[in-house]
Formats: structure tokens, C-alpha cells, sequence
């Protein structure tokens, strides 16, 4: 589950051009995971770069915690 996001706007990209991001595992602290990501256009100029913070929950404890949404179905 996400828990952190950071991102850095380093440079613009023209209209249209692809973007790639890549993230790498830079951390872990038990359940608690660590990215550090870049994001590069197609020239390789990086437009971006930060962290994602993410922990690892059991799915099931999880969505029984969470209040139940009637969606009309």
C-alpha cells in the first residue's frame, strides 16, 4: 500500500514525447519498502525524480478495516 510519495519536476518535455519511469528498490525496513524513481524523456533528459514509500499489508486485514461503500449494485 502506498504510503509516501515525493517527486521533483526537474525539466519539461515537449508535447507528445514519451516519458519512462524507473524505480529501484533502495530500502527496506520490515514491512516498509523504499523507491527511488527517475523519469526520463526519450532525448534521456530526466524530467523527474523522488522517492515512493510503500508497506507491505495483509490484503485481507486490510479491506475488512475499511467501511463498506454501497455502490447500487
Amino acid at each position: 500500500m502506498g504510503t509516501r510519495v515525493e517527486l521533483e519536476h526537474l525539466a519539461a518535455s515537449p508535447v507528445g514525447m514519451r516519458v519512462t519511469v524507473a524505480a529501484v528498490l533502495a530500502e527496506i525496513d520490515g514491512a516498509r519498502l523504499v523507491f527511488e524513481v527517475e523519469a526520463a524523456d526519450e532525448r534521456g533528459v530526466v524530467v523527474g525524480k523522488g522517492r515512493v514509500e510503500r508497506v507491505v499489508v495483509d490484503r485481507d486485514r486490510f479491506l475488512a478495516r475499511l467501511p463498506r461503500v454501497d455502490r447500487g449494485q
